[in-house]
């Protein structure tokens, strides 16, 4: 059984920095492609960032390109979001996703295989 475990959530003022992590159990998750997302109270819940199971590439929600930065480690099954400058608005749960298939990781990520169960985010200011 596969399990997303998020970690790293917290209450930051604007301007601080957060590193969130999701570890994968159950799986080897090399060639997946991950992302984050975000739900804020009385929000659609959106797309933040993804990182290619193939090649490593990245993509950004516009809100937070220069700011967020989404990486791997495939030695640790884990894949971060390092948050940085942070601002009120990025107060949300933040969910990391997974997608085993093979194919355009900017297409397969807006349909996950595999959600984690969030971990709370709040920027005060």
């Amino acid at each position: 059984q596969v399990q997303l475990v998020e970690s790293g959530g917290g209450l930051v003022q604007a301007g601080g920095s957060l590193r969130l992590s999701c570890a994968v159990a159950g799986r080897t998750f090399r060639n997946w492609h991950m992302g984050w997302f975000r739900q804020a109270p009385g929000k659609e819940r959106e797309f933040v960032a993804t990182i290619s199971g193939s090649d490593g590439d990245t993509y950004y929600a516009d809100s937070v390109k220069g700011r967020f930065t989404i990486s791997r480690d495939n030695a640790k099954n884990t894949v971060y979001l390092q948050m940085n400058s942070l601002k009120p608005e990025d107060s949300a749960v933040y969910y990391c996703v997974a997608n085993s298939r093979i194919g355009d990781y900017l297409v397969l990520i807006s349909s996950p295989d595999y959600w984690g169960q969030g971990t709370q985010v709040t920027v005060s200011s």
